[in-house]
């Protein structure tokens, strides 16, 4: 396998709240493809050794991690969150976004999911348990693993 860095498009990871097992298959995957893959935190996260492979610690304040991927990622790059106001965000600037699940926000799925997170908001506050989401399940990490797959193969240089 070359060592050479692919230059095509960045993936970046919000990764403090990103499950071990997906950034297995991150870490897997950019190896494999040679894709720059960012972490990025509010905390300092491990990685393993590699040359297309790094973390990016922010400070701890509130979305500094997702602000800092909105500043960093560019038309072409993709986003693997969860956060539905970070994907609304990436998905303005050009970048895709791909949750944990498997799931490919796009423009027009993700006013919807928006709209059904401020609506979950709302029952929180009122003081009503919503409740957080299902552990995740092999199966979403095999969706996981196809969809971002699916991606490389569409977006390599």
């Amino acid at each position: 396998m070359s060592t050479t860095e692919n230059t095509g498009p960045t993936i970046w990871v919000d990764a403090d709240a990103c499950p071990n097992l997906i950034k297995d298959v991150l870490f897997r995957a950019a190896e494999r493809t040679r894709r720059p893959l960012v972490l990025v935190a509010n905390q300092w996260i491990r990685t393993p050794p590699s040359r297309v492979i790094r973390s990016l610690q922010c400070s701890g304040g509130l979305d500094e991690a997702d602000d800092e991927i909105v500043r960093r990622c560019a038309t072409g790059d993709l986003v693997i969150t969860a956060d539905i106001p970070l994907a609304a965000r990436v998905i303005e600037k050009g970048a895709a976004a791909l949750n944990p699940r498997g799931e490919l926000y796009t423009a027009d799925s993700i006013a919807q999911r928006l709209s059904m997170r401020n609506f979950m908001d709302e029952l929180r506050g009122a003081g009503i348990a919503t409740g957080g989401p299902p552990a995740l399940h092999p199966r979403e990490v095999q969706a996981f693993a196809n969809a971002l797959d699916g991606w490389l193969r569409r977006n390599s240089p």
